[in-house]
């Protein structure tokens, strides 16, 4: 019975060396054993990648943040520039124009007669 108790208590030491302690881990005596030294190039990558994985999400919000400030500038810019054709169409009427002219005593005069072309003959 006695050697049965041993047994067990022997197994029970041996569990705990294997699966190290909260003050194995806080110490930092778990990163001097041969497991994790053997997995330490794997654990640079991962590391590596989840470094990568940060930044590339940041640039990502990055970029969405000035796609949406740049398409809140064509909006604006889209409706100024409909609204400048739109004022530019109702200047440029010909009432409207021979009404400046005869304001601004210009004198100008508006042709009653449509334009001609001009042909020209070649010899």
């Amino acid at each position: 019975m006695r050697e049965n108790i041993e047994f067990i208590e022997d197994q029970d030491a041996r569990k705990e060396s294997r699966k190290g302690s909260i003050r194995d881990f806080i110490d930092g005596s778990i990163l001097t054993r041969e497991i994790v030294i053997k997995q330490l190039p794997f654990i640079i990558f991962v590391v590596f990648l989840a470094i990568i994985y940060i930044g590339n999400r940041y640039h990502a919000e990055k970029i969405v943040r000035e796609t949406v400030v740049l398409q809140n500038q064509v909006k604006e810019l889209r409706s100024e520039a409909i609204t400048t054709s739109a004022e530019l169409m109702s200047k440029s009427r010909q009432s409207v124009v021979s009404r400046l002219v005869k304001e601004n005593n210009l004198e100008l005069e508006e042709l009653l007669e449509p334009p001609g072309k001009i042909i020209i003959k070649e010899k």
